[in-house]
């Protein structure tokens, strides 16, 4: 087990909704590993949420066993670490979590592992889009099982090429499949990953077809044109960024929130620049957070996102077992390691 670094003092989230405002639950247990480079505490403000999902949504990693299997101790303690670093919710089994190496299987005991150390359901958003359109209903269904109702759903992803009469059937399918009213979808745009993208007149169909469902995507293409269309085109719909160093202008427009791989290290960051992005008071202290997680960002594309943040992990916890990843993925050049401790010494803020 990795030492505790730091003494959790406790905390109340600013984002509050009743079921976390004077919880009991475990937020400071665990690992605290998101808490490596964070360096300050949270203020109690209220922050008024009108989205179906909005906020600080960490793209968690995935620690491994020896075997690389999904190492379900940890799993929990990380989440519980992000959460109590400020992120208001997990966003577990996503290109970050390495989500499409595992098996249908694998993914029902990730998700059952946060939820059994403690994590709640309205905390978690977990990735559920599959090639196969009856694998993502299975996934769907178990998520509405343990009372976890947003999911993050990526296109089936195979076929290159198809229209959105196609992409807009596979959803429609899954959607009336399903049929439950209980579930909400958050749509995944990764056209550079995914191949797959999901153009505006597609979104805007999605939401007319199932308004009380389709309530917000994830556009980590790092097209700002593309987002800041969607705000417009979609007054009250959820769209969450994945492109960090867009982050600050994206919400000064009326983004969502957020759900980034950085957020693995910088959740300080990230929460500062969401709660007080509107504040002139507070513009200095804004811009150092968005600097420091833009620096973050920078340094994870120049390395390999997943193997560098679990070298991160791996580096400051002292063990070794946090840079597995899975195959195709592999590990983190060991002699590359002092450089990156120290580009992570140099982080700004």
């Amino acid at each position: 087990m990795i030492p505790r670094l730091f003494t959790a003092a406790p905390i109340l989230l600013a984002f509050t909704p009743d079921w976390l405002v004077g919880s009991t639950g475990p937020l400071g247990a665990g690992l605290p590993l998101a808490r490596l480079l964070v360096h300050h505490p949270w203020d109690t403000r209220r922050v008024t949420m009108s989205f179906g999902i909005s906020g600080v949504y960490c793209a968690a990693v995935t620690p491994l066993n020896a075997d690389l299997s999904p190492d379900l101790k940890r799993v929990g303690e990380h989440c519980l670490g992000l959460l109590a670093d400020g992120c208001h919710g997990i966003a577990l089994l996503g290109t970050t979590g390495e989500a499409n190496s595992f098996s249908v299987a694998e993914r029902k005991a990730i998700l059952e592992a946060a939820l059994a150390a403690g994590v709640t359901p309205e905390q978690l958003a977990p990735g559920v889009g599959v090639a196969a359109i009856p694998d993502t209903v299975e996934l769907v269904r178990h998520a509405l099982g343990t009372g976890v109702t947003r999911v993050v759903m990526l296109p089936p992803f195979y076929y290159k090429g198809v229209s959105d009469d196609g992409i807009f059937a596979a959803y429609a399918r899954i959607i009336e499949v399903v049929a439950d009213p209980r579930l909400k979808v958050v749509l995944y745009h990764i056209p550079q990953t995914s191949a797959v993208p999901l153009s505006r007149p597609l979104v805007k169909r999605l939401i007319a077809a199932f308004p009380d469902t389709v309530i917000g995507l994830k556009d980590s293409s790092g097209d700002y044109g593309n987002m800041q269309g969607l705000v417009e085109d979609n007054p009250g719909f959820a769209v969450m960024v994945g492109a960090d160093p867009l982050f600050l202008p994206f919400l000064k427009i009326g983004g969502a929130g957020c759900i980034t791989a950085t957020c693995n290290l910088v959740p300080g960051a990230l929460r500062t620049v969401y709660n007080h992005h509107a504040d002139p008071a507070r513009a200095a202290e804004v811009d150092v957070a968005q600097t420091r997680l833009e620096a973050a960002r920078a340094l994870l594309n120049a390395y390999g996102q997943i193997p560098t943040i679990k070298a991160v992990f791996a580096d400051r916890s002292g063990d070794p077992g946090w840079s597995r990843v899975r195959p195709p993925l592999m590990p983190f050049d060991p002699a590359r390691l002092g450089e990156l401790r120290q580009r992570v010494a140099a982080l700004p803020g």
